[in-house]
């Protein structure tokens, strides 16, 4: 089977999960149910990132062992990819012991790779550094960081003056080797980076690099960390860490080997990083290559970075300062997954950002599922089985209705290409056309007048013929967004789903009859503003 490997951004054990974070994980969840309908064999890695300065500050805050505090958090989020139905088939922790053996061996690795004409190591070297020092984002700061009032913005958080001796990765000398990486694997068509237009922000971030990365923190400060392999005065920076979490918990990788296994390489050759644009740089875009091209990887082998936008608050960032972050466990609760999950995959376009909407969510559901989809599929069974007991008659398609059928099919190849270019929301809105043309051909024909005059039999059959096909094809293009709601439809249907290679069948099976309608989508009601 043709393989396909995405993964998601791990994410920060110092609070609970918010509705980024849920789409992020929805997001990939449907990409990896896209592929598994193709029958291809797929590994989705999600899971969480424990270690850091803010994880220790925050227990410390509340008393308890870092470990502890952790095992809280990640608890929550265990519980809300459940709720969403997200089916991961690998969960990366980096506290465990797996993970924490991977990082050490790649440093020790890395420290052990010497120059023939310095006799140091080639990508690892200590040096005392002095310099401002951002404890939101736990890294040093550089002049290029600063905006252009000369101050270091917001966005680094609380910044401090610190000198201190650490461990370096270099990173400055390969960066026209990663320009060249950014530049050949566009020309070559398996971009580095999707949405295309996420190119030039990150080559212009790469054409600045300046200095290189600290990758350790002295345990006199920081003791909440993997201790570094070769010298145990040392923990190691948190993304540094927790970029190797794509490595350790891939299946068959190897981090001693000099070149990596062709049984992690099958997989890993089709990898996708399913990331915010928060991280693209520089950790993704900028250090993750790095560290790759330094285990032995090819530019052929470096990742597809999947970089999605931000769910906003009339157009500002959700922020737990400010008081504006969506609580995606309590939507579920209260609207049920299957419309959260729709919401989040069709009302935002991959890359861009979006303003979240309680009343968007309620809407899209009501219009799109309950009076769109559901109104069809219901509509479709009752006169299937009023006119014909469940089972129209075997005709030709008539000519002037053979159109919707290749359109339909043309919708189900598009939402394909859409969806293995990660454009969930486009796939949708082709859903959204055959559900619309075949609700269109229920208006226009009026089945309930052909079946009042005998000499239109062979029409009716043929409408009804077309919308249980119709309805198929949404069905088919639902299954990776809403599996349970689609699987239910095609239950009812009495019918298969389609091939997701856009062919659609010109009719029913032999002997088929449609099973009893049942409400799928019932509508949703916004909860009543409080008394005043």
């Amino acid at each position: 089977m043709k393989p396909f490997f995405i993964t998601t951004a791990i994410d920060y054990t110092n609070g609970a999960p918010h509705i980024g974070h849920a789409y992020e994980k929805v997001l990939a969840d449907v990409l990896a149910r896209f592929h598994r309908q193709n029958g291809e064999e797929v590994f989705l890695l999600t899971g969480v990132d424990q270690h850091g300065q803010k994880v220790q500050q925050s227990a410390e805050r509340e008393g308890i062992a870092p470990q502890e505090y952790v095992d809280g958090v990640t608890a929550k989020f265990l519980a809300l990819w459940e709720k969403l139905g997200i089916r991961f088939d690998g969960w990366a922790a980096t506290t465990a012991d797996k993970h924490k053996e991977c990082v050490r061996a790649i440093l020790t690795r890395l420290w052990e790779d010497k120059d023939p004409a310095t006799g140091g190591s080639r990508w690892i070297y200590k040096a005392a550094r002095s310099g401002h020092y951002s404890v939101r984002q736990e890294q040093f700061l550089t002049d290029k960081e600063r905006g252009p009032d000369g101050e270091f913005g917001p966005e680094w958080g609380q910044v401090e003056f610190r000198e201190e001796e650490n461990y370096y990765f270099r990173l400055a000398e390969h960066r026209e080797w990663l320009l060249g990486l950014i530049d050949t694997r566009s020309a070559e068509g398996k971009p580095f980076v999707i949405p295309e237009f996420r190119v030039v922000e990150l080559r212009n971030a790469v054409e600045k690099l300046e200095g290189d990365l600290c990758i350790s923190r002295p345990k006199s400060r920081l003791s909440w960390g993997i201790e570094f392999p070769f010298d145990p005065e040392f923990v190691t920076y948190v993304w540094f860490d927790a970029l190797v979490n794509y490595l350790s918990f891939a299946p068959g990788y190897d981090p001693a080997a000099v070149r990596p296994p062709e049984e992690f390489l099958h997989l890993w050759r089709t990898v996708i990083h399913d990331i915010g644009k928060d991280i693209l740089i520089p950790a993704h875009g900028v250090y993750w290559p790095v560290m790759l091209k330094a285990l032995g990887f090819t530019d052929a082998e470096m990742p597809t970075l999947l970089v999605h936008g931000w769910w906003n608050i009339s157009g500002a960032k959700m922020s737990k300062s400010l008081g504006n972050t969506v609580d995606p466990d309590m939507l579920a609760d209260r609207y049920g997954s299957a419309a959260l999950r729709y919401y989040l995959m069709s009302d935002i376009a991959t890359g861009r950002d979006a303003d979240f909407s309680e009343e968007r969510l309620v809407q899209r559901h009501n219009v799109d599922l309950a009076n769109g989809l559901g109104n069809l599929v219901n509509r479709s069974l009752n006169m299937t089985r009023k006119y014909r007991e469940g089972s129209p008659n075997q005709v030709v398609i008539p000519e002037d209705f053979s159109a919707h059928l290749a359109a339909n099919a043309a919708a189900l190849s598009e939402y394909s290409r859409f969806m293995r270019e990660g454009q969930v929301q486009a796939g949708l809105e082709r859903l959204g056309d055959v559900v619309n043309r075949a609700n269109a051909l229920v208006d226009a024909s009026a089945p309930w007048k052909l079946a009042k005059d005998p000499d239109q039999a062979e029409r009716l059959d043929g409408v009804l013929t077309i919308l249980i096909l119709s309805a198929r094809t949404a069905a088919t293009m639902l299954l990776s967004v809403l599996p349970e709601a689609a699987e239910e439809i095609l239950r009812q249907l009495a019918l298969e789903p389609d091939s997701l290679a856009g062919e659609i069948a010109p009719g029913l099976p032999e002997g088929y009859r449609c099973g009893e309608p049942q409400p799928v989508f019932p509508r949703l009601e916004l909860p009543a503003p409080p008394a005043a």
